[in-house]
């Protein structure tokens, strides 16, 4: 018993000794023992300096990795902030007093198409109105205001509408009518119309809107881009989700497309809001014919079944009236004659005229047509200013176009011929109006009413040649002065292309049936002296410092230009640039250059009459043409 015990006590201790701490090696609580412990105790003296280094680099360690990631959740909230700022939507309203231009209390915005105009409108009396600069550059430009006489006309095919400022009633010639509403008001110098009256007479639909008060005018019809929006979305300023907001648009709204952009699309609200929304947003997008029932105004024409003749007659006094026998003998083919008989004398509308009834009477034995020129130059009035003096007032109009009237019915010709040169800018829109208003008188009287043009350039456009197309009977385009008189440099009077530049500019505007090419019986000698150093130095920082010779020309007949080469004992080469026969020599100092009017070059031009299928020719003027010219024409218009 006693060695059984012994033994058990001795396998205990030994069990007890060979117990560890869990997970702790052996060795490591072998070597953490001290002498005098007890076995299975932990020890209590201090960490070894290896393992306080040990803990101190496990403590920067994690230091550093909860700084990292630190530094990575802050650049990771900034960039998440950037993003969202850069690309969720704005909500920011656009200021849309300032989108229609609205600057004080009691304008009116204005959309006209596709397009913002200027916030020149108001309400009135529960009506919108609108500045008649306004109606004359976007919606009709027909009416016309005279702010010398305050009147406001429009000009119908065979009559004339007026309207005094403050009225409700207008006069049809001379039928008095009446609207419900004041017609026509002023504010300062400023005109306003009606859009009820403007509507009358003009194929346009509106709507008046809003916050801020606008209105959206429609002056377009026919086939439309139109969509449908597919949720509740916005119409932005510009293309891009930061662009400020200017409309809401509600799901099954439909908007007019204007234009198409990779992920956007330009378009138009039914109030009016021109802005841009994303493609996503739209849907159903298909092509709409959109239309307004309205009757348009019928300006008829005169048109004759044959091709016309015309020549230019340059008369300058009674006597020469007597010379129209003659001048016919000398021609073929000649359909109409145009004597420029007739002068702007002031800037009051008086007329000079030394027309001839007999002159009439002899041409229509010929059965050929008189169409009498009349002229703002040459004669009486011969300025720019001048002629704005006198176009700009509706009185003095009126005055010119009723002489002009009671002259071509007492002589009896058969129409009017306008040449007008002396037309600026400034005096453009009164121009047109001339026009229109001499085209009803011409109309009610059966005259034919043919226009004078330049070549179109840039600089010309004040002479509205589209408008001339509608109202006149023919557009005459004077295809010579190419280069001209007082010209600093010398150059051909009419060059192919520069007749066909012409023609082709005009068709444009004009249908060919009313287009009349004219050519010239006519060019000029050039004369070319050096500039002396004096004129030079005196010339500097000028346009004329260009050109290092003084030019001077002289006017020619065919007939005559010839003398002048054969008297120079020179020969003519060919110019293929200005399609023309070309002549130079020096004599005295000076240098001499000439480009010949000859059936060689104005057989070119005649061809493009009928390529175009023009209405006809016309030269100017009468002089010496040689037999070869006058059986040319024929060919071409006969």
């Amino acid at each position: 018993m006693e060695d059984r015990g012994r033994n058990s006590r001795t396998y205990n201790n030994r069990k007890k000794t060979s117990a560890r701490p869990s997970g702790r090696p052996a060795s490591q609580s072998r070597n953490r023992r001290t002498s005098g412990q007890t076995p299975g105790r932990r020890p209590t003296g201090r960490r070894s300096s290896e393992d306080r280094a040990r803990m101190r680099r496990r403590r920067q360690r994690n230091r550093m990795i909860q700084l990292v990631l630190l530094i990575i959740l802050v650049i990771a909230a900034i960039a998440g902030i950037v993003i969202w700022k850069r690309y969720s939507p704005s909500k920011e309203q656009y200021d849309m007093k300032k989108y229609y231009g609205i600057e004080k209390d009691g304008q009116l915005g204005i959309t006209v198409d596709n397009k913002v105009v200027e916030a020149k409108g108001k309400l009135s009396d529960g009506k919108a109105y609108v500045a008649y600069d306004v109606v004359r550059d976007y919606i009709n430009s027909r009416f016309y205001w005279d702010s010398n006489e305050n009147v406001l006309l429009y000009m119908l095919p065979k009559d004339m509408i007026s309207v005094d400022v403050g009225s409700k009633d207008y006069s049809v010639s001379r039928e008095k009518k009446s609207e419900d509403y004041v017609i026509l008001k002023t504010e300062g110098n400023t005109a306003y119309i009606a859009l009820d009256f403007v509507q009358q007479y003009t194929n346009i639909d509106y709507e008046v809107s809003s916050n801020p008060d606008h209105v959206m005018i429609r002056t377009k019809w026919g086939k439309t881009d139109v969509a449908t929006v597919k949720k509740n979305t916005q119409v932005r300023y510009q293309g891009g989700v930061k662009s400020p907001v200017l409309a809401e648009l509600k799901k099954k709204d439909e908007v007019t497309i204007i234009e198409s952009e990779e992920n956007w699309k330009k378009i138009r609200t039914k109030e009016g809001v021109i802005g841009y929304v994303k493609n996503n947003a739209l849907k159903n997008e298909e092509k709409k014919n959109i239309t307004r029932k309205f009757d348009e105004q019928n300006y008829s024409s005169i048109s004759k079944d044959y091709t016309i003749n015309m020549a230019w007659h340059n008369v300058t006094n009674q006597d020469a009236n007597k010379g129209v026998a003659q001048k016919i003998a000398q021609t073929k083919g000649l359909t109409t004659l145009a004597p420029t008989w007739v002068h702007v004398a002031d800037t009051s509308g008086n007329i000079t005229s030394i027309a001839s009834s007999d002159y009439v009477s002899y041409a229509h034995q010929q059965n050929i047509e008189v169409w009498m020129t009349v002229r703002d130059f040459d004669g009486g009035i011969s300025s720019e200013q001048e002629s704005y003096e006198l176009l700009s007032y509706t009185s003095r109009r009126e005055t010119l176009i009723t002489q002009l009237i009671a002259e071509a019915l007492r002589v009896g010709v058969d129409g009017i011929n306008v040449d007008f040169e002396k037309i600026s800018d400034k005096c453009g829109e009164h121009y047109i109006e001339f026009i229109r208003e001499l085209s009803v008188k011409c109309r009610q009287n059966g005259l034919v009413l043919s226009v004078d043009n330049y070549v179109p350039k840039s600089f010309n456009t004040q002479y509205d040649r589209k408008e001339q197309g509608i109202v006149a009977d023919y557009v005459v385009i004077m295809g010579y002065d190419e280069y001209y008189a007082g010209s600093p440099e010398a150059g051909p009077v009419s060059s192919y292309n520069y007749v066909k530049e012409g023609i082709e500019e005009t068709l444009k505007e004009v249908p060919a049936k009313k287009v009349i090419s004219g050519i010239p019986f006519f060019t000029r000698l050039w004369k070319e002296t050096p500039k002396t150093e004096e004129e030079l130095a005196s010339e500097k920082g000028t346009d004329a410092a260009e050109y290092s010779v003084n030019v001077e020309s002289v006017a020619y007949g065919m007939d005559n230009a010839q003398a002048q080469i054969k008297q120079a004992g020179v020969e003519t080469t060919w110019d293929k640039k200005a399609g023309q026969n070309y002549a130079t020599w020096e004599a005295d100092g000076a240098k001499y250059e000439i480009w010949l009017e000859d059936a060689k070059s104005i057989e070119p031009k005649l061809k493009l009459m009928q390529k175009y299928k023009l209405a006809g020719t016309a030269e100017w003027s009468l002089g010496q043409e040689s037999t070869d010219i006058w059986n040319l024409i024929q060919k071409y218009v006969n």
